[in-house]
């Protein structure tokens, strides 16, 4: 799916590590097509950042989504048109970084684990 509204809750895929992967892949090209330019100069930089350095093996999409806002005004200064980007990349998918607008479905594991599944660094979900 390419919106929260249609999130798989399952125990298949790793907890839906692939099914769901496209949530934040479309926040991430929203943002990158918004700015424009090449995508690993400004959001590739966000998201890179953020991967690396913020999120954790328990850490969900709405995480995700705040601390790629967070990491966006670091890099680019609070707000920004990269943050600005952000911002809109995930509202178009049904997040909101300011925390509002109810309570998004709850993804097994977190979006780190998930990642970490994928290139075989993290157990499988039973």
């Amino acid at each position: 799916p390419g919106h929260m509204r249609d999130y798989v809750n399952t125990i298949n895929d790793n907890g839906g590590v692939h099914i769901n992967s496209g949530i934040p892949n479309r926040a991430f090209y929203i943002a990158a097509v918004e700015l424009g330019g090449f995508a690993w100069e400004r959001a590739g930089n966000i998201w890179y950042v953020t991967l690396k350095d913020k999120l954790t093996a328990t850490s969900k999409f709405q995480d995700c989504a705040n601390q790629t806002y967070q990491v966006a005004g670091q890099l680019f200064g609070a707000g920004s048109i990269e943050q600005q980007a952000v911002k809109k990349g995930w509202a178009e998918v049904g997040l909101n970084v300011d925390g509002g607008g109810g309570t998004p479905p709850t993804e097994p594991g977190g979006c780190l684990e998930a990642l970490l599944r994928i290139i075989g660094a993290a157990p499988a979900k039973n």
